[in-house]
Parts: structure tokens; sequence; C-alpha cells
């Protein structure tokens, strides 16, 4: 009954939030640059990283110079203001600073900027003033109604429509009626059947698919090299929101997972947690402690490690890939063609 009672009212003030963002447009704040926001529904475990990385690559391709801003959630040093965790070309700040999403994308986005803080406003003009910046992407930013965005993409899957109760009743950051105010929803490929017809009663034109890929493993020590060889057991190290879906990936790719040590969402490992890891290992007799790319920032702290570790990349692809990347271009083109200093020179 309280679980009821907390949700109705967290689901009503989100639903005033975004009702109020769009009754005054003119307290929403915009960048100079175009803004492409990466969202979902839901609290945590949707894939998001994975496709912010997968739009930056793509708009590198173009000859944009991407600025990713995003808000550094759990970090144990977070500053007043901006923190600039890359510059496009250097790291320049630690992950007690940066969070171990930030500064996972810039260690593997090497040519986009990437900023946190709480005001993605003032990140937006930092980066474009002082870094470069030709185009945002707004992490986790369906929620973040004060800052204008100029394509609105939203990760979605069917259980959002199955279990479609509000925090804290349920995993819904608001209702569900939200989802309409996307320009486009991404969904699993093997289930854009499945949730077209939520997309036709909710008005929403575009319903894209996205695959994810678990590319090479890599080692942590030395750092980036390719693991080699025949795939053995491994133990399975994740501190993310669903680390049952990582152990399933190890397996669908053909690593035996000996062993599975989950730990909670952005887990703060400690001297006695990588000690524990280590007995597992060795009782285990795995070749490898296995871990996802956000683990291995907090894990790498403790370097050398007493154990051989490795990471498993992960790759998002959103299809049908040309006429995504159509569809795209012409969102920005669109929303440069509007921007007041674009008709000024016309």
């Amino acid at each position: 009954m309280i679980r009821r009672s907390l949700a109705r009212a967290y689901g009503a003030a989100a639903a005033w939030r975004r009702r109020r963002a769009r009754l005054h447009p003119a307290q929403i704040r915009r960048l100079s640059a175009p803004v492409v926001s990466v969202g979902n529904l839901t609290m945590g475990g949707s894939g998001k990283t994975p496709v912010v990385a997968a739009l930056v690559r793509r708009l590198l391709e173009w000859g944009e110079r991407p600025a990713i801003l995003t808000r550094g959630y759990r970090r144990e040093d977070a500053p007043p203001g901006v923190t600039v965790v890359s510059d496009g070309e250097h790291l320049r700040a630690d992950l007690a600073r940066a969070g171990d999403e930030p500064l996972a994308l810039a260690r593997e986005l090497r040519g986009a900027t990437v900023l946190v803080g709480a005001d993605r406003y003032v990140a937006g003009r930092l980066a474009e003033r002082h870094l470069g910046a030709t185009v945002h992407v707004l992490d986790d930013g369906f929620q973040h109604v004060g800052l204008a965005r100029d394509v609105d993409l939203l990760l979605v899957s069917p259980s959002d429509f199955t279990d479609d109760a509000v925090v804290p009743a349920g995993r819904l950051r608001e209702p569900l009626d939200a989802a309409r105010w996307a320009d486009a929803w991404l969904v699993p490929t093997a289930e854009t059947a499945a949730i077209e017809r939520f997309a036709v009663a909710l008005g929403v034109g575009d319903v894209f698919g996205v695959e994810i890929e678990a590319l090479g493993a890599r080692h942590a020590e030395p750092f980036g090299e390719p693991v080699r060889g025949e795939r053995a057991g491994v133990v399975a190290v994740a501190g993310i929101a669903r680390p049952e879906r990582f152990f399933t990936l190890l397996g669908a790719h053909g690593w035996r997972v000996d062993a599975a040590l989950a730990f909670g969402d952005h887990h703060r490992f400690t001297a006695r947690d990588v000690a524990s890891i280590a007995d597992r290992w060795r009782q285990s007799g795995a070749r490898l402690v296995m871990t996802t790319a956000k683990d291995l920032e907090r894990l790498l702290p403790f370097r050398p490690l007493p154990f051989p570790l490795a990471w498993l990349p992960i790759a998002a692809h959103v299809g049908p890939a040309d006429a995504f990347e159509a569809w795209l271009r012409a969102r920005l083109a669109r929303a440069r063609d509007a921007r007041p200093e674009r008709k000024g020179r016309a």
C-alpha cells in the first residue's frame, strides 16, 4: 500500500515536470549545437551505454566532434560545476571524479569529449566554447526535460509494458504515456514486431532495432591486449544493474562460467572484495576473471591484481543501418537549419 502510494506520487511528479516543460518552452534551455538524447523509461540495465558509444562512433565517422554529456552517477568526488573527463585526446579525470561509465566511454571513444555534471546545459556550453563540440550526445537524458533535444531516442522493451508500475512499486521512472514524446524507439531487434503495436497506439512513428554484440575479450594487464587461445572457464564478476545478463552473454559467446559473483550496481570494490575474487579464482581453477567495461574501471585502481583480469567489450548496432543513418542525418540537418544563427546567415 505504501509503495503504491509513493509510486502514484512519484509518477504524478514526473508527469507534472514533463507537462510544465511543454507548457513553458521558453524555460527550456537550448545549446547551440544539436543534442541527441539517449534514454529509457526504467531504472538501470537497458543498454544505454553501448548505444551511446555506437552513436558517438557514427558521429565521429561523419566528421563531427561529439561531446558526451552525462551526470556521472555515484561519483565518490563530485565537485561543483563541470568535470571534463576527456578532451577528446587525453583523460583528464580519475575514477573518483569521473564515475565508471563516463571513464569507460572516454577510454573507448578517442576523439569524443566527455563531460560530467548535474547541469548538462552548462557542460554543453563549455564543450562548445572550449572543446570544439559540434554535436552533443545526452546520456540518460529522456527525463532531463530542462534541456532541449533535437533527437530524442528511447530504449524500449516489451517488459516495460508488462511491468508498468512506477518506482518504488515497479521499475518505471515515469508513466508509460511519456514514451509518446520520443522521436524514435530503439528496441531489441528480435522484439520489434511485439512492440510496434504499442508504438502505433502512442503515436510513435519510428522504431529501430538494436542488436548487442560481444566483441573479443581483452586483458587488463597488459591493458587492451586481446585474449587469445581457446575460450575456457572464467570467474564472472559484475556490479551492474542486471548482472545475470552479463553471465548469460558470456555463456552465449562460448565462455564457461565456473563461478559468478554479482555485486550491486556501481559497486565500489574494496581490497577485501579483490581478495575474495582472487580466492574464488584459485578455487575454481578458471583461466581468467572476466568482467564488464564499467566494472573494469572500478578494479583497475587495485593493479597489480592477484588474478588475471579481462573484460568483454560490448557493441550495439542500430538498424536497419542505412535507414537509421539517413533518419539521423536528416534530423541533425533539420536541427541546424532551425538554429537562429543559421537563419541569421541565410
